[in-house]
């Protein structure tokens, strides 16, 4: 294209093209000349939007090996695992034997799961696990997830190793535009109220005149219990403990999402949890009791880091992955995590550079800020309840989940 003055041109450039500046030029055929369109919102935007977006969807595409053998995941999870392993090819095996013969391959297995055989000498491993900022509903119920977190170390809930988020909070440098970042990423999600799965409808509010204690159950089959408990291994023992700590405040239950829905087992009867609090919330928002509440207990539930966002009391009597920095009062303890973090470098590192997020309108990668706005959207669309249909197959959707 004859530019006057920038380009050697063999033609003679016609009376009405005059020498301009290259910045001009890039300016005009960039900038003015073309209309661009935001590939998540659909609504006009800068170049500087599209060249930003361009660029987060090559360098996670590129995180990874060309090839990825994918172990064990069962039929609706599996688009799910090539939208966020997007840019690797992802093939599907039923055993680790099937990808023994891809020496020095790259594997991919859901948590903690256990494989037979040797997928390979000196296979990467890739560990893929819920985010942090889920969904608006179950994964138990099929609910599709805006977030994963794909882990080459180790597992953050597994507190008998190294994870790439433990690397991540010991060693990252978080300067102040990335704090700012996460310091507005918090505020919008306390102010919005939301948390990783978004369900519950009720209300509650919090009794006058005495202090208020939340015990936050989880699923005692879980693996976070397995990998990170001490002690405390049960919802029982925690409540006793929190009772032992209070004996004169109101002490408020809530048992796990899960366990509620009747996805996965309980542990004590009520009558024996009713023996040791108060009170029993189960239809309820957790982040509507963490509003309210002075002090709240974990073993590793993500209660716990929601409570902190809020800026609660948080006492941990196992050992996840937020705690061991400063931040909580711990009951357990280890070597691997000896810095003293800050509350938004704690929430930058977990919620912004951890975990990979995609986009449910475009399939595509985004950010965590993205990421909430969809949340938000999900939730205003009503989108939190499951189907009669879905409750009445949760039997079989939990065997389809695991």
């Amino acid at each position: 294209m004859p530019a006057g003055g920038l380009t050697e041109d063999e033609q003679a450039a016609p009376p009405r093209r005059r020498p301009v500046a290259l910045q001009a030029l890039v300016h005009a055929a960039l900038v003015d000349y073309p209309r661009y369109l935001d590939p998540e919102t659909g609504r006009r935007c800068a170049p500087e939007r599209l060249v930003e977006w361009m660029a987060l969807q090559r360098r996670m595409r590129e995180r990874f090996p060309a090839a990825v053998q994918a172990i064990g995941f069962s039929r609706w999870k599996k688009p799910i695992v090539r939208a966020f392993l997007a840019g690797s090819e992802v093939t599907f095996q039923r055993r680790a034997a099937a990808a023994a013969a891809l020496p020095g391959g790259c594997v991919a297995v859901w948590g903690g799961r256990r494989v037979a055989g040797q997928a390979g000498d000196g296979a990467a491993w890739l560990r893929l696990e819920d985010g942090f900022l889920r969904s608006v509903g179950l994964g138990a119920d099929l609910v599709r997830p805006l977030s994963w977190v794909v882990d080459g170390e180790g597992l953050y809930y597994d507190a008998t190793r190294p994870s790439a988020l433990e690397r991540l909070l010991q060693h990252q440098s978080f300067d102040a535009a990335l704090c700012r970042r996460a310091a507005a990423l918090r505020e919008r999600l306390v102010q919005a109220g939301l948390s990783k799965y978004n369900v519950g409808h009720g209300r509650w509010r919090r009794p006058a005149g005495a202090t208020v204690v939340l015990v936050a159950g989880q699923v005692e089959a879980d693996a976070s219990i397995a990998l990170g408990a001490g002690a405390v291994r049960t919802n029982l023992a925690l409540l006793q403990e929190a009772r032992r700590a209070h004996p004169a405040a109101h002490l408020v239950y809530k048992p796990h999402p899960d366990v509620v829905a009747g996805l996965r087992a309980g542990g004590a009867s009520e009558r024996e949890l009713l023996r040791c609090c108060d009170e029993v919330v189960r239809d309820v928002p957790i982040v509507q009791l963490l509003d309210q509440v002075d002090e709240v207990h974990v073993i590793t539930s993500l209660a716990g880091f929601e409570a902190l966002l809020r800026q609660r009391r948080v006492v941990v009597h196992g050992l996840p992955f937020y705690a061991g920095w400063g931040l909580t009062e711990d009951r357990m303890t280890t070597p691997r995590r000896s810095r003293r973090l800050g509350l938004d470098e704690l929430v930058a590192g977990t919620l912004l550079l951890y975990p990979t997020y995609v986009s449910r309108r475009t399939g595509h990668f985004t950010t965590a800020e993205r990421a909430l706005d969809e949340l938000l959207q999900w939730r205003a669309e009503g989108a939190g309840r499951a189907p009669w249909r879905t409750r009445l197959l949760r039997p079989l959707l939990r065997r389809l989940t695991a």
